[in-house]
């Protein structure tokens, strides 16, 4: 597909400071863009100019797109990447984690986006979103990045409904990149790893170019031929999906993968307990 030439564009990356952030700021810049990012956490070799941020912080949100859209003259792409994982059963209370999630999951991206509004209205813009193959597909012990991503989406489908005469808004699914992203869910003793196949980096940036540079918005988009089916399937064999995860999920627990994990304590022992 050709892409409309980046030069003079001008782009919104949150999450800017991050894995996703710096390689897709980096990409942009070399076509010519004009890149700003937000990040509460900003670094002294970001690739552009990162506007401190915390996304969770009603007031500071809309004081820090508004210093960012002056650096920039206005704004033509917003790239709502920013976002955490963590583990979190669903068979378990809501807890900070939790909270924390939805907050800058979902929470944090309507508030870019609602501060962006005008902005994106006035040029005409798109705004893309970095959501994820657990928006369509769950995977347990991580109820609420799934949870978190799955409402995501419907924002995004809200907003496209509202601001379609004007603005582009396109839903971006990747699957698993190794990123700081699962170290706190490594470290909980939940890795991914047998449950999630990985991509490479590069594979996810160039389904966010497409997304943000494409002629004509598009409405979803699967980073790889493998979550393109994942995908589909999740959509319209929602049944055949549950199974196929349920059987990954019990030949991990079958194999040890959890046996230390706390969290995962409860399916462990109804596991063994279906077995006897």
């Amino acid at each position: 597909m050709s892409l409309r030439n980046a030069t003079g564009l001008r782009v919104l990356i949150t999450g800017a400071s991050g894995t996703f952030g710096r390689a897709l700021a980096t990409e942009l810049i070399g076509r010519g863009a004009h890149v700003v990012g937000l990040d509460v956490a900003p670094r002294d070799d970001d690739p552009m100019t990162v506007v401190a941020c915390d996304l969770t912080d009603d007031d500071a949100v809309p004081a820090a797109v508004a210093t960012a859209l002056a650096e920039l003259g206005g704004l033509d792409i917003l790239i709502n990447n920013a976002g955490i994982g963590g583990p979190a059963p669903a068979e378990l209370p809501p807890g900070e984690e939790v909270r924390r999630q939805l907050d800058i999951n979902l929470l944090g991206t309507w508030r870019v986006s609602a501060a962006c509004v005008p902005a994106l209205v006035a040029s005409r813009g798109r705004v893309v979103m970095l959501t994820s193959r657990m928006a369509v597909m769950q995977l347990p012990l991580a109820a609420a990045y799934g949870a978190s991503k799955r409402a995501l989406v419907a924002y995004a489908d809200a907003l496209r409904l509202e601001l379609g005469t004007h603005v582009g808004v396109t839903c971006v699914y990747p699957s698993a990149v190794r990123s700081p992203i699962h170290d706190s869910t490594a470290r909980a003793g939940l890795s991914l790893e047998g449950m999630s196949s990985y991509e490479p980096l590069e594979g996810v940036v160039n389904t966010v170019l497409r997304a943000a540079l494409s002629p004509r918005a598009r409405r979803d988009l699967p980073t790889t031929r493998r979550g393109a089916v994942e995908f589909f399937l999740a959509r319209h064999l929602p049944s055949l999906t549950d199974r196929i995860v349920r059987r990954t999920f019990s030949s991990r627990i079958r194999s040890g993968a959890f046996h230390d994990a706390e969290l995962a304590a409860g399916a462990v022992a109804r596991h063994a307990e279906a077995a006897e």
